[in-house]
């Protein structure tokens, strides 16, 4: 479960970050790219981390 964490929070932080480039070059598709970033952050990245909060207190 830790791995996945890391593995979204990267791919998550990495399209935030392609997105804030393509905005600031004001290249096209900037606006899908930074919604998919927070797609990927909100609907995988802190689920993910809550869960893994409460696995550890569970536990």
């Amino acid at each position: 479960m830790k791995k996945s964490f890391y593995i979204l929070g990267f791919i998550s932080f990495f399209t935030l970050g392609i997105g804030a480039m393509f905005e600031f070059l004001s290249w096209p598709y900037r606006g899908v790219i930074v919604f998919i970033g927070f797609l990927f952050l909100n609907f995988g990245l802190i689920p993910a981390y809550f869960y893994q909060k409460y696995q550890q207190v569970n536990n």
